[in-house]
């Protein structure tokens, strides 16, 4: 099982050889029985799985892809119009309100149509085909999420299959979707990466995402890594044609702790085209409580967490740097960390 590692060994990690990420990769045309159990144990054992055969259409993604090169091709002055982030539009190397940069620029969007509608005023020349192929992609996505989310809870041998899938899919969700823009970086300017004296190499920094799950799909240029159990910082190879699919820390409170929310980063490569990823980010609603399921409490795994709603949650991972563990401020007494 890959166990988050302290603030110490995160530090020291840092200079570990990195090794190829054997992620697992599951195949979503397999029998149902048969997915349930694969998806569990990458839950348990890695926090992060791909997918395959997964269902979005590729004239989808390409669509998407299309719109979001056009926005970030724009003059800087143009794209500051959508924006600034407060917490959604667009961004440029700050991530989030606590001194946390890298090398990149985003547009965040919340996923209500009627959001994505307003803003795409001020990100497209056609905001009508901006909005309708964000808005298309969202609902496709959402929909591959409903039900990788239904499979978890079957695999758990939960007795509500949709008890995971409905707060994404509650008209108060607070879900919301990201497109990240890594510039191409100049081959000559390349150096051996070192987060710990580099700071400018990390496009973006370690963390765990605070949400029930994340679907992120990428084109064919490297940078994502996974930390494993023993603080190696591995890579992913690129596949434009799967999607990631990441346990959030929602889902590992609500698990008791049994799936793991993967800790991440991306890196600055050496390319000639930019890296270019998109993210889907489930969330409940703002006053949806998380707590460990009774299922998944017995004598022998006591309740990690205490109850808190997601609003609670949020609050919290504002207040804290990027690379921070968000869990541990609602950990139950038996578990809370001394300081």
């Amino acid at each position: 099982m890959v166990v988050a590692p302290s603030p110490a060994t995160r530090r020291s990690s840092f200079r570990k050889t990195a090794r190829p990420a054997g992620i697992p990769i599951v195949d979503l045309s397999l029998d149902r029985s048969v997915l349930a159990d694969k998806i569990v144990r990458a839950c348990q054992e890695y926090g992060v799985f791909k997918v395959t055969n997964h269902g979005v259409p590729d004239d989808l993604i390409s669509g998407l892809e299309k719109e979001a090169a056009g926005f970030f091709s724009k003059p800087a002055f143009q794209k500051q119009q959508a924006g600034p982030p407060n917490p959604f539009g667009y961004g440029y190397k700050n991530i989030g309100f606590n001194g946390d940069k890298g090398e990149f620029e985003y547009l965040l969007l919340h996923t209500d149509p009627l959001s994505i509608s307003h803003r795409s005023n001020a990100i497209s020349d056609d905001p009508s085909k901006f909005s309708c192929v964000v808005n298309d992609y969202i609902k496709t996505v959402r929909e591959l999420g409903c039900e990788i989310l239904e499979l978890m809870a079957e695999g758990l041998w939960l007795r509500d299959r949709s008890v995971f899938s409905r707060l994404i899919t509650d008209v108060l969700s607070d879900s919301c979707f990201r497109l990240n823009h890594y510039p191409p970086l100049d081959h000559s300017k390349q150096r051996e990466l070192d987060p710990c004296t580099s700071n400018s190499r990390m496009g973006f920094g370690e963390h765990s995402d605070p949400q029930i799950l994340t679907i992120l799909r990428s084109n064919d240029v490297s940078g994502l890594q996974i930390c494993l159990d023993g603080g190696f910082w591995a890579p992913v190879p690129p596949d434009p044609s799967e999607f990631c699919i990441f346990v959030g820390d929602a889902l590992q409170a609500m698990t008791n702790g049994r799936f793991v929310s993967a800790r991440h980063r991306v890196v600055v490569t050496a390319s000639e085209k930019p890296r270019m990823s998109m993210m889907y980010f489930g969330a409940p609603a703002l006053d949806a409580c998380i707590s460990p399921l009774p299922e998944m409490v017995s004598a022998q795994k006591p309740c990690l967490y205490k109850p808190f709603t997601w609003s609670e949650f949020k609050k919290a991972a504002y207040s804290l740097r990027l690379g921070d563990c968000r869990l541990n401020l609602f950990k139950t007494d038996a578990t809370a960390p001394s300081f």
